[in-house]
C-alpha cells in the first residue's frame, strides 16, 4: 500500500508542473496579442496602408473639383466620387499612377492595374482624366446599378420561392442547363441570381459548394425530406446548400424563355414600311449607291449616318435628300470604332431623331452597313414583315450564358476616348436581369424603337444604359437584353435576316487590338467560293448577307443581281466588271490624305506635263481625286485626276493612270523558288482578306512597310521550309531580319520587320535566303516626301525626314556576304547624306527618278465640254468617258436615277 501510494505523488507533481508551464504559455500568448494590437495603425489614429504615397492621394482627393455626370445623349460622364472618399489599395503589390505625368489630380487613389495602364497609354489628357473618374465612380460604387428589375411577365413565379429538397443523379441532372462551383460565395440567393442571369427558370444549390442551374422542374417523385439537404451553405453557415447528391431547388421568379416562331403565309395585309438605317464609313460610294438603288422603293425609307471623319462619303450622298423625299442624313454624327461604344450611342441618337424629328410613317428599322447585300427581293422582305408586325428580330450568341460574357468581355469595363476602347478593369453585371447578346444587326418594330431611344427611359432601360456605355460591342447585347426582361419580350425572334460570312481562322487574328484592349473577331468578305452559303438561304427566314467589298470582290455582288432578277438583269451594261473607289478626294475635310501617296501623284502629273509640253505649253496644275481602279475583282491601276492650265485654251481636267511594276527577281533555281507566286512590299496588310489595302504601294519615312507572299502548293508532300529575309536599305546597310515558314500547302502570308522612324528614302531590297544562298529578291521604294500633312515640305523639315533614323543591329557576321562590298555602302552612305538634303526643285528630280524606277506611267485622257469638244488638247484626243479606265466613264449599275412611277423602285 505505501508503494502505491508513492507512485500516485509522483505523478500529481508532474501533472502540476505540465499545468504551470501551459499557464506560462497562455500569459505570454496573450502578452503578444495585446502589444499587437496596440501597434495597430488603427489604433495610432493612422490610416491603414499609411505611407508617402497614401498621404499624397487624400490630399489630393480633397483637392479634386472635377465633376462628370452621365449624359444620355453623349454617354459622358458627369458626376463623380465625393472627393474625400479614398479607396486605400488592399493589394500586396500596388501599380500606383505617375503623377507628375497628369494635369490634373485624381479624386481617389487608382491602384488596379488595367486603369493605371489606361491612363499611361492614353495621348490626350482629357482621356487619362476621363478614364481617371469613371474608375473613380466605379470604386466608390456609385457608378453601376447592383440590380435592376425584370418586366418580362413570369407566369406567377416567385423569385426566391424554395421547391424543396430533391434526389439529384450523377447521370441524370435535375437541372442540366447550367453547373458551377463556387467555395466561397455559394448560396440559395447567389444561385438564384446567377441562373437568372443566366435565363433559367429554376436554381438549385447542392454538396456546399456547387449551383445548378435549368429550364425543367423537378418531378415530385424525387422529393426529398428537408433534412436530406443538411450541408452548410460556404457564405451563411446558417442556410442549406443541398448534401450529396441532393439539391435546395428554387424558382428563379422567370418563365422558361422561348423565342417566337416568325409568321408565314401569303394572306393580303396592309404593308409595311420599313426604314433602312445605313450606318456607312468609308469611301465606297459606289456600293452604296448599288446597295440604294437595289432596294429603293416609294414606299419604304433611308436614313443614312455616315461617319463623322468620312466627309468625301457625306458629301456625296448629300445630293440623294434633294432627289428624293423619303432619303435623309443625319446631320448629328459620330466618329465610330469597331466594338466602340460611340455604335451604340450612334444607333439610338438615329432611332431617336426618326421618332421625333422626321415625318416618316414608317413600321421596321433595319440598320444595314455598306458591306450589306440583299439575297431576295424587297417584295419578300415587305411581306414577311408585314406578317410579323410588332415583332422584334435580333439573333442571339447560340451559347452558354456565363460563357458568352467572359467571351464577350461584359464583366469587363471598357471606356472609349482617344477612339480606342481601354480596358480598366473588372466588374460585376446588375443581379436581376437576363443578360443576351449576339449579332449588333437588328430589324426593330417602332414601338420598340420608341421605348428604347426615349429622352426618359424607364428604370430598366437607364440602368442598362450605363451598363453598356462601358461595354465591349455594346450593340450586340443591348437590344437583346432590353428585349429579354421587357415587355416586349415576347417580341422576340431569334433571327436577324442576316447570313454572315464567318470564317473564324482568318477573322480572329486580333486585327482590332490598336483600337480595343481585347481580341475581337470579324467576318469575312463574300467571294464565289462562298456562293453556296448564298444559295443556302433560299428556304430560310433570311433576307441579306454580309460582308460585301468590292474592292476584294464585286463578281459575287454581279452573281446575287442575277440570281435574285435573272441573267437578263446586266445585259449589254458598260463596265459591269469595273469597280472604282475614291482614295483621296481635294475637298476632303478634317483629313489630308497620305503624305506619300500625294507626292507619288504629285511627280504622275509632273511627268505628264513634261510630255504635254512637246505639244502645248502646261502650266499650273491642281490634284482634284485619286481613284483605284479594278476589273474582273483584280486591281489595275491607280487614277489621278487634275485641273491644268493650258495656254490659249485655259483649265482642262485631265485623268492619268499609274501601277507599280513587279520588282521581284529570282536568283536562285530551286523548288522554293519556283514556288514563289507573288512577292510585294506593301502597308496596311489585311490579315483577315489576306491582301494589302495599299494598293498603290506608296509607302513613305512613316509607314509600316511588310513583305506580303504568296506560294504555291508543292507537287509532292515537303517539310516546311525555313525561309531568313534580309531587308538593306538605301545605304546598303543591313538593318533588320526576319524569318517566314512555308509548308507544302498554298501559302499567303506577310513579315514585318521592327524599324525605326523615319525610314531612310530610297531604294530598299529585300533578300530572300535558302541553305546559306540568295533565292530571291525583291525591291521597293520608300519615297522621300514633297508633302509633309498634306502641305508642301519646309526646307527645316526635310534633312529630318530623309535621313533616316538609326536602324543598326548586331547580326550574324555570315550575313555580309549578301550585302554591298564596304567600298559600295560607303558610295551609298554619301549619296544618303546628299540625297537627304535636297530641296524644291532638286527634291522633285530625286523623286521622279524614283518614280520611274519603281512605277509605270501610263495614258492619259481629257473630260471633254462643250468648250473644248473640237479641240486637240496636247495631243490629247481621247475623250476620259469613252475610256473602260477612266473614274469618268460610265458606270450604270452605280448609278442613281429617277423612280419609275409604275413599279415605284429606281429606274
Amino acid at each position: 500500500m505505501v508503494v502505491v501510494k508513492s507512485v500516485d505523488n509522483r505523478w500529481i507533481r508532474r501533472y502540476k508542473i505540465f499545468f504551470l508551464i501551459g499557464i506560462a504559455i497562455f500569459i505570454f500568448q496573450l502578452f503578444l496579442a495585446i502589444r499587437l494590437f496596440i501597434l495597430q495603425p488603427d489604433n495610432l489614429n493612422l490610416p491603414n496602408s499609411w505611407n508617402e504615397d497614401a498621404e499624397v492621394s487624400v490630399n489630393s482627393a480633397r483637392r479634386s473639383n472635377n465633376a462628370l455626370v452621365i449624359d444620355d445623349d453623349e454617354g459622358q460622364i458627369k458626376k463623380v466620387a465625393k472627393p474625400s472618399t479614398v479607396i486605400p489599395s488592399t493589394t500586396k503589390h500596388v501599380v500606383r499612377l505617375r503623377l507628375e505625368e497628369l494635369d490634373f489630380v485624381p479624386s481617389c487613389e487608382i491602384s488596379t492595374k488595367e486603369a493605371v495602364s489606361a491612363i499611361h497609354r492614353a495621348k490626350t489628357q482629357r482621356c487619362k482624366q476621363e478614364i481617371a473618374n469613371i474608375t473613380c465612380l466605379i470604386q466608390s460604387g456609385s457608378l453601376y446599378p447592383t440590380e435592376l428589375h425584370n418586366h418580362c411577365p413570369n407566369e406567377g413565379r416567385d423569385p426566391g420561392k424554395l421547391l424543396g429538397c430533391f434526389k439529384d443523379e450523377k447521370n441524370f441532372r435535375l437541372l442540366s442547363g447550367y453547373y458551377g462551383k463556387n467555395k466561397d460565395a455559394n448560396s440559395p440567393e447567389y444561385c438564384i441570381r446567377l441562373c437568372l442571369q443566366s435565363g433559367f427558370a429554376y436554381a438549385g444549390v447542392q454538396y456546399s459548394i456547387e449551383c445548378f442551374c435549368g429550364n425543367d422542374e423537378p418531378p415530385s417523385t424525387a422529393k426529398q425530406p428537408d433534412s436530406s439537404c443538411n450541408m452548410k451553405c460556404p457564405s451563411d453557415p446558417h442556410q442549406a446548400c443541398g448534401g450529396y447528391f441532393t439539391m435546395n431547388v428554387f424558382q428563379t421568379g422567370i418563365k422558361k424563355f422561348s423565342p417566337r416562331i416568325a409568321s408565314t403565309g401569303s394572306t393580303n395585309i396592309k404593308q409595311v414600311r420599313i426604314v433602312f438605317l445605313l450606318t456607312l464609313n468609308g469611301r465606297a460610294l459606289r456600293q452604296v449607291k448599288r446597295l440604294i438603288k437595289i432596294l429603293y422603293h416609294r414606299d419604304h425609307y433611308f436614313y443614312i449616318h455616315v461617319d463623322a471623319r468620312q466627309d468625301y462619303l457625306f458629301r456625296e450622298l448629300l445630293s440623294l435628300e434633294r432627289q428624293f423625299p423619303n432619303v435623309r442624313l443625319t446631320r448629328r454624327r459620330f466618329a465610330t470604332i469597331w466594338g466602340g461604344a460611340s455604335l451604340l450611342k450612334m444607333l439610338r441618337s438615329a432611332m431617336r431623331e426618326l421618332i421625333d424629328d422626321i415625318d416618316w410613317q414608317w413600321d421596321f428599322v433595319i440598320n444595314l452597313s455598306e458591306s450589306d447585300y440583299p439575297v431576295k427581293t424587297l417584295d419578300r422582305l415587305t411581306s414577311f414583315l408585314s406578317l410579323n408586325r410588332e415583332k422584334n428580330f435580333v439573333k442571339s450568341h447560340g451559347r452558354e450564358v456565363q460563357r458568352f460574357i467572359q467571351k464577350q468581355g461584359l464583366d469587363k469595363t471598357f471606356i472609349e476616348c482617344d477612339t480606342h476602347m481601354w480596358r480598366t478593369g473588372d466588374r460585376k453585371i446588375p443581379w436581376g436581369i437576363q443578360i443576351d447578346g449576339g449579332s449588333d444587326w437588328v430589324a426593330l418594330s417602332r414601338k420598340f424603337v420608341e421605348y428604347i431611344a426615349t429622352d426618359s427611359p424607364d428604370e430598366l432601360v437607364e440602368g442598362l444604359l450605363v451598363l453598356f456605355t462601358y461595354t465591349l460591342l455594346p450593340a450586340e447585347s443591348f437590344f437583346h437584353t432590353v428585349l429579354r426582361n421587357s415587355k416586349f419580350c415576347n417580341t422576340y425572334i431569334d433571327n436577324n435576316l442576316h447570313v454572315t460570312n464567318w470564317k473564324r481562322k482568318l477573322g480572329c487574328k486580333c486585327q482590332y487590338k490598336h483600337i480595343v484592349d481585347w481580341c475581337g473577331c470579324s467576318p469575312n468578305d463574300f467571294k464565289p467560293e462562298d456562293w453556296l452559303r448564298v444559295q443556302n438561304t433560299e428556304s430560310r427566314q433570311i433576307y441579306f448577307a454580309r460582308k460585301f467589298e468590292p474592292i476584294i470582290n464585286q463578281a459575287v455582288v454581279l452573281q446575287l443581281e442575277q440570281w435574285l432578277y435573272g441573267d437578263s438583269y446586266h445585259t449589254d451594261l458598260l463596265n459591269i466588271n469595273s469597280y472604282w473607289q475614291s482614295v483621296y478626294n481635294s475637298f476632303d475635310l478634317g483629313t489630308t490624305g497620305d503624305d506619300s501617296l500625294l507626292t507619288l501623284t504629285d511627280s504622275v502629273i509632273r511627268t505628264t506635263i513634261k510630255t504635254l509640253n512637246k505639244h502645248c505649253t502646261a502650266g499650273d496644275y491642281k490634284l482634284k481625286e485619286i481613284h483605284s481602279y479594278h476589273t474582273n475583282d483584280s486591281y489595275q491601276k491607280t487614277l489621278v485626276l487634275y485641273d491644268l492650265n493650258v495656254t490659249d485654251v485655259g483649265t482642262v481636267k485631265l485623268e492619268t493612270w499609274f501601277k507599280p511594276k513587279n520588282t521581284l527577281l529570282l536568283t536562285k533555281s530551286s523548288n522554293i523558288v519556283y514556288r514563289i507566286k507573288s512577292m510585294i512590299v506593301s502597308s496596311e496588310y489585311d490579315q483577315k482578306e489576306q491582301i494589302s489595302r495599299n494598293l498603290a504601294r506608296s509607302l513613305g519615312p512613316y509607314s509600316e512597310a511588310a513583305l506580303i507572299y504568296t506560294f504555291n502548293a508543292a507537287h509532292a508532300a515537303s517539310k516546311s521550309t525555313n525561309l531568313t529575309l534580309l531587308w538593306i536599305n538605301p545605304a546598303g546597310h543591313l538593318v533588320d531580319v526576319t524569318e517566314i515558314s512555308v509548308d507544302d500547302m498554298f501559302v499567303t502570308g506577310f513579315s514585318k520587320p521592327t524599324l525605326k522612324q523615319p525610314l531612310l528614302p530610297g531604294a530598299w531590297t529585300i533578300k530572300l535566303i535558302h541553305h546559306d544562298e540568295s533565292a530571291a529578291e525583291v525591291k521597293f521604294l520608300v519615297t522621300p516626301l514633297s508633302f509633309v500633312g498634306g502641305n508642301t515640305i519646309a526646307q527645316n523639315q526635310v534633312n529630318f525626314i530623309h535621313s533616316g533614323a538609326e536602324n543598326f543591329k548586331e547580326f550574324d557576321t555570315s550575313f555580309e556576304k549578301y550585302l554591298p562590298s564596304n567600298f559600295e555602302r560607303e558610295r551609298l552612305e554619301l549619296l544618303s547624306v546628299a540625297n537627304s538634303k535636297r530641296f524644291g526643285p532638286d527634291l522633285q528630280e530625286w523623286i521622279d527618278t524614283l518614280f520611274a524606277k519603281f512605277y509605270t506611267l501610263g495614258s492619259s485622257c481629257i473630260a471633254r465640254n462643250a468648250k473644248h469638244d473640237n479641240v486637240k488638247t496636247c495631243g490629247i484626243v481621247t475623250n476620259c468617258i469613252d475610256t473602260d479606265w477612266s473614274s469618268l466613264a460610265p458606270d450604270p449599275k452605280s448609278f442613281i436615277g429617277k423612280v419609275n412611277e409604275t413599279t415605284g423602285g429606281l429606274n
